[in-house]
């Protein structure tokens, strides 16, 4: 665990203010108690005690975690080096929230780190609660259960029980699109660093199954991302309508009627998301994917990965409107 870190996470709760007191502390514990089950993968490794099963999974993860920092340039540091049992499904929960005739998801902004499309929680009911407060006061609400989350660097990650029995494919995908966390962060871009974040997960996950030889896998990983491409397609034409239906000002009964029927729409394809209509489910989607078509040409047009991470910290530092005509451009 590094100094720095815990000075920053002290610094948050001194400027964060009384009523968001109790919400730093759940932050700041929950990681640190994330961090305290942690052991280094070589001992887990050694570890007579270490079940078969959980043993092939974390040397997959070293190959995986030796592949990211030598191939794919990603940071050489001792995150994904250690891995801690959660004993839970899920390491965080995240509460999306949008207004109820809006598109746009409801920022949470924090110190040093800015604003972001949702507020993460360790404890789901501390996130559901949270959830029905922002209901009550008319929100559209979505709670999401998540397996991992970076901290850009200021701690060491380590690999969790939430994710190490996921497929390899799935597995590199995580430790990739985490890894990437820390190569780019925009302050204030939810969409921006997640969208960069998935191509370069995409394309590591490619690269690692070809340098394996194992084209099945590759193949399969394909035609997942592609069902995934298709679905966020579908969201981002909801997501249109809606946006202009909201604008006609309609009177409220006439809108929810707009509403409820795009989502049907949607409802027929994907029976599986929620069953009712949800601004804030489908912001949960747009941010890990309207970008990424975007990184992907830029990745194409950069030649190789260090210049395509180059171009991104490039477009990280500049101003929002520029950033966003330079990759709506592409």
């Amino acid at each position: 665990m590094r100094r720095l870190w815990i000075s920053a996470a002290s610094l948050l709760v001194l400027v964060a203010g009384c009523q968001s007191l109790s919400y730093y502390t759940q932050a700041i514990g929950g990681h640190l108690k994330v961090l305290s089950k942690a052991r280094p993968v070589e001992d887990w490794l050694a570890d007579p005690a270490t079940p078969p099963d959980l043993k092939e999974r974390l040397e997959t993860a070293r190959r995986i975690r030796q592949f990211a920092t030598n191939t794919l340039r990603l940071p050489d540091n001792n995150s994904y080096l250690a891995y801690a049992d959660v004993e839970r499904a899920y390491v965080v929960w995240n509460v999306f929230a949008a207004p109820e005739f809006s598109v746009e998801p409801k920022a949470e902004c924090f110190p040093f780190t800015g604003c972001v499309s949702y507020r993460g929680f360790y404890s789901e009911q501390d996130a559901r609660r949270h959830a029905e407060k922002l209901r009550a006061e008319g929100y559209d609400v979505y709670v999401g259960g998540v397996p991992a989350y970076s901290t850009l660097g200021w701690s060491d990650d380590p690999l969790l029980s939430t994710f190490i029995r996921y497929s390899d494919a799935q597995l590199a995908r995580l430790v990739f699109h985490e890894l990437a966390h820390q190569v780019v962060y925009a302050k204030n871009d939810t969409t921006f660093n997640e969208s960069f974040a998935v191509a370069v997960e995409e394309e590591g996950v490619r690269r690692w199954l070809e340098s394996e030889g194992r084209p099945g896998e590759l193949a399969a990983f394909r035609a997942s991302q592609a069902r995934k491409r298709e679905f966020a397609g579908r969201v981002t034409q909801t997501r249109e309508r809606l946006a202009l239906i909201y604008k006609m000002g309609l009177p409220r009964e006439a809108m929810l009627d707009q509403k409820r029927g795009e989502w049907e729409r949607l409802r027929l394809s994907y029976p599986g998301i929620p069953a009712e209509p949800s601004n804030a489910f489908l912001a949960s989607i747009a941010v890990y994917t309207d970008l990424v078509p975007a990184f992907e040409r830029l990745l194409a047009e950069s030649g190789s990965l260090e210049a395509f991470y180059r171009r991104v910290k490039e477009l990280a530092a500049a101003e929002p409107a520029k950033r966003t005509t330079q990759l709506s451009s592409r």
